[in-house]
């Protein structure tokens, strides 16, 4: 075996090594990708996707090179990687992908619009100062615009679907950070906007129109109880996880886009970022709440047994009791965090 010192370059991907973490960036990739599109000289754009309705099945005329259009798709979803503010916009242009039209392929090109202007942007990654999973959650409910049909019959049914994947993803990653010797001791922060699904993860109830998601019910429940997971409130504003679901205002995508740690290159001065996390405008005061600690397997020592976590809220508290402070999510300040979805 023999030892070829840092990883710089893998799969398309650059690695650039630094004292807070780690910087990934495709931009050879995301370069290769435009000049195939032929649109070297397009002028940028500030979001890569409007905040109009979505995209149809029948809104226009078919488009006249579909293989053109599904190799742009398909090389596009590679470098959501690295750029995960473009996650929504790929995943919608991919959705048409066996009859695409020329509204879509504008749609397309809106994207590598916006890439040409975020050329150099890449996926900062940070040690994280606080050991405790934090995850934000939303859904997409009746989002076609052709049936607007759901998976779920309500909104907070959707929600909380939703809650429950990311109760069990969460599972997943502490028994993964158990077994390397690193166990979280204190409750998951999960955060939704909508308030009926967060009364149904602290409630265990039983009813006519809840039976259908009632798994999923007595499973975050469950997780609940135990003191694993916290199920908080977070105003739509400071909902990260709007920037995966729905096209957004510039200000709101520069200001979640900031929040999954994607910026430009660091810069060479006083070994700051350029373009670093800050802190979201208007943001609400920061509010404290009182985090369960939870008992792990006795074969990997445990270091205390209480802790506090900062989040946000705004108005009357629906799980946790909440006191007004000064700042906002650790998630989203400057600090070196890792990125918290």
């Amino acid at each position: 075996m023999k030892d070829l010192g840092q990883l710089s370059y893998f799969l398309g991907i650059a690695v650039t090594h630094h004292a807070g973490g780690l910087f990934l960036s495709q931009k050879k990739y995301a370069m290769e990708i435009i000049d195939r599109a032929r649109m070297s000289s397009c002028k940028s754009s500030p979001t890569p996707i409007d905040t109009k309705p979505k995209l149809s099945a029948t809104s226009s005329t078919p488009f006249e090179d579909p293989t053109l259009y599904m190799s742009l798709a398909g090389t596009l979803q590679y470098l959501t990687f690295t750029r995960p503010d473009i996650t929504y916009a790929v995943q919608q242009v991919c959705l048409f992908m066996h009859d695409p039209k020329d509204e879509h392929m504008q749609a397309l090109k809106h994207i590598l619009c916006y890439i040409q202007g975020t050329i150099g942007h890449g996926l900062h990654l940070y040690p994280s100062s606080t050991s405790t999973l934090v995850s934000y959650t939303d859904a997409d409910w009746g989002g076609c615009p052709d049936t607007r049909r759901s998976t779920y019959g309500s909104s907070a049914e959707a929600e909380y679907r939703v809650i429950a994947n990311v109760v069990s993803e969460s599972c997943w990653l502490r028994n993964l950070l158990l077994e390397l010797h690193c166990p979280i001791l204190k409750a998951t922060l999960v955060y939704c906007d909508n308030v009926s699904a967060i009364y149904l993860a602290g409630n265990l109830i039983q009813h006519q129109r809840t039976k259908h998601i009632e798994m999923d019910i007595h499973f975050v429940c469950e997780k609940v109880a135990r003191g694993q997971v916290q199920v908080l409130h977070v105003p739509s504003r400071y909902q990260i996880a709007d920037i995966f679901t729905k096209g957004l205002p510039l200000v709101l995508f520069e200001d979640f886009r900031d929040s999954l740690s994607v910026h430009r290159p660091l810069a060479s001065t006083a070994g700051e970022l350029l373009g670093a996390p800050s802190k979201i405008v208007g943001a609400p005061s920061k509010i404290d709440v009182n985090v369960t600690t939870v008992e792990e397997p006795s074969s990997v020592p445990s270091h205390g047994r209480t802790s506090s976590q900062e989040a946000t809220e705004e108005g009357s508290s629906v799980v946790a009791n909440y006191n007004y402070g000064r700042t906002f999510f650790r998630a989203i300040s400057r600090k070196k965090v890792l990125p918290q979805l």
